[in-house]
């Protein structure tokens, strides 16, 4: 008799549940029903659907559900006058089997799969079992819905035991034999091909790598550690150009330039040699209403780590993804500066305005922090400091002013991202004023010694003020137009001699054409280049520094994309006799 009792409760109890599931659902069975045309069990293929469709439905916005519903008033879109509000009072109140999501929605007009109903079904099946433990009585009326729905979602419920028995032993598996419960590897494999063809060109085509190895760690949830190892073995396409001096009418031939600079150019080190890449740490900070993205930076930190660029699909952080060259990735002015130090980034969002938010982004970077020795450390050597104002106009329109303070040492370029010496990583020679550049390639060019090419070319320390402005607008779907301008000032130190520095540029992006997630992409502008025609000895030809480029990223599969492009160069050095050059590259690149 007990057992025969025991029974029955629970067929009444489940009834119960199950048929107020069905009222506040019945909103969203019409799509069950039709797709409901099979009621057999799910075939290989639908049963893979099925699971990701689960996986998909259990992860939306964020994955995390609320805490059972104690109180129908929590969920925010439900009101007293909607039809199902005594449904759902009814089902919270009684039976407690209703959670919300994350947002503290129910979203009754939600559309619903029969699977999904499934999922929310077998949920409270769970509910049933907890409730029959404390024998709640309920009423005989349920007791035919009940058996309706456990017939009509028979094969539903059954394939959704097996993939959940599946997940659970896979789920061990994983935990058994997993990397870090915190971190996660990301990987990117760069092979290219690339060559310079022009006048007196003196360059091979040559195949070349770049590997990045991420590994990401979050603690929290909403914090990121980035610790990136990156090798590679490119080296980047020389220019041969005369330069009208003083001291000489000299062929500069060889020399490397930072115009010819593409995105597999960026990496520590040469020849494969592995090294920290970058290092660095973010969290949001909350103080009151407000949250402040925050960012910190031990090694390999850029103002863009933290400052929105407005540059989509031609900006991939010098990754294989984006245009080819450094100098349509971005605006130049985010190359000023770089290294170890500090970033932060808020928005403010509002309603009513012709503006929807406000963004604002400061940051400060240092070259070499990690040198205690006179003239470097943390605020005396090369330093970026970075403030930018970023808003819109409705949801079309982006746009950011930027200003940059920087700090160069002689030899450091001023675009190089905090570099100690070496040519920069958009620009022309001269616009980077890095005196060992200049007098290497005086005194190997011959006939002049290194004493008297440093009494025109070291320049000494510099100071930058650089003031710049970016722009994305979204045309449509299918186009997207990207611009930026600046303009820098700058000043050597312990002397009266000053001067400027000018760059543009602007493209369009096709994105999603002949397939999904490519990207067709054009671009010109005129590089950073010396605003003056006489400097140090030089005298200098006012053609400016043209740049066109083109790129089409094709994406085999989502691991795997091939981007052929050209870039073409137009008096890459500004100098009296600087040779034009057509680059050609085809890169590979995969993820992982």
């Amino acid at each position: 008799m007990f057992n025969n009792v025991y029974v029955w409760k629970s067929q009444l109890l489940s009834s119960t549940i199950l048929g107020m599931i069905l009222i506040v659902f019945s909103p969203f069975m019409a799509k069950a029903q039709v797709t409901s045309a099979d009621n057999g069990a799910p075939k290989v293929n639908e049963t893979n659907q099925l699971f990701d469709q689960l996986e998909k439905y259990s992860q939306e916005d964020g994955g995390n559900s609320l805490n059972q519903v104690t109180n129908v008033n929590q969920l925010q879109d439900v009101s007293p006058e909607s039809w199902a509000f005594e449904a759902l009072r009814s089902l919270v109140d009684r039976y407690g089997c209703i959670v919300g999501y994350p947002d503290q929605t129910y979203r009754g007009n939600k559309s619903l799969s029969r699977y999904e109903f499934a999922a929310g079904l077998n949920a409270c099946l769970n509910q049933i079992e907890r409730l029959i433990a404390s024998s709640e009585a309920v009423l005989r009326e349920d007791i035919e819905t009940i058996n309706r729905l456990l017939q009509e979602f028979e094969a539903e419920l059954a394939a959704l035991g097996g993939r959940v028995d599946n997940l659970e032993s896979r789920t061990a598996f994983l935990e058994d034999h997993q990397f870090s419960t915190t971190t996660k590897l990301e990987g990117e494999v760069i092979f290219g091909i690339t060559n310079s063809f022009g006048e007196e060109n003196d360059n091979q085509a040559i195949l070349g790598d770049r590997v990045r190895l991420g590994f990401n760690s979050s603690f929290t949830g909403k914090d990121r550690l980035i610790t990136r190892l990156a090798a590679g073995n490119f080296d980047r396409f020389t220019n041969n150009f005369e330069v009208d001096s003083n001291i000489g009418d000299l062929s500069l031939g060889n020399l490397e330039s930072s115009t010819t600079t593409q995105t597999f150019n960026v990496f520590p080190g040469s020849d494969n040699s592995i090294e920290i890449d970058k290092l660095a740490y973010s969290i949001p900070l909350e103080l009151g209403s407000i949250t402040i993205n925050s960012f910190i930076a031990g090694a390999g930190g850029e103002h863009n780590d933290f400052a929105p660029t407005f540059s989509p699909f031609f900006q991939d952080y010098d990754g294989g993804n984006g245009a080819l060259s450094t100098f349509a990735t971005q605006n130049p002015i985010y190359r000023i500066g770089g290294g170890a130090g500090l970033g932060a980034n808020v928005d403010f969002e509002f309603s009513n305005s012709i503006f929807r938010s406000l963004g604002l982004s400061v940051g400060y970077l240092a070259g070499s922090a990690n040198d205690p020795s006179q003239g470097a450390g943390l605020f005396n050597g090369n330093y970026g400091l970075l403030a930018q104002v970023s808003t819109n106009i409705g949801d079309k329109v982006d746009f950011a002013f930027t200003y940059a303070r920087g700090f160069h040492k002689a030899d450091s370029p001023i675009f190089g991202q905090g570099e100690e010496s070496g040519a920069g990583l958009v620009g022309t020679s001269l616009a980077n004023l890095s005196s060992s550049d200049l007098v290497d390639a005086f005194v190997s060019a011959g006939g002049v010694d290194r004493d008297t090419a440093e009494a025109f070319f070291d320049v000494g320390d510099k100071t930058t003020n650089s003031y710049g402005g970016e722009l994305a607008w979204a045309i449509s779907d299918r186009v997207n137009f990207s611009a930026f301008f600046t303009y820098t000032d700058f000043k050597l130190q312990d002397t009266d001699e000053n001067g400027d520095i000018w760059t543009y540029g602007g493209g369009f992006a096709f994105p999603d054409l002949l397939k999904e997630g490519a990207v067709l992409g054009i671009f010109g502008g005129v590089q950073p280049y010396l605003g003056v025609e006489g400097f140090r000895g030089v005298r200098v030809q006012t053609k400016n520094p043209v740049h066109i480029e083109g790129f089409f990223k094709f994406p085999l599969n989502d691991n795997i994309s091939i981007t052929p492009g050209a870039i073409y160069l137009i008096n890459p050095e500004q100098t009296d006799d600087s040779k034009n050059q057509v680059i050609g590259t085809i890169r590979t690149t995969f993820t992982f």
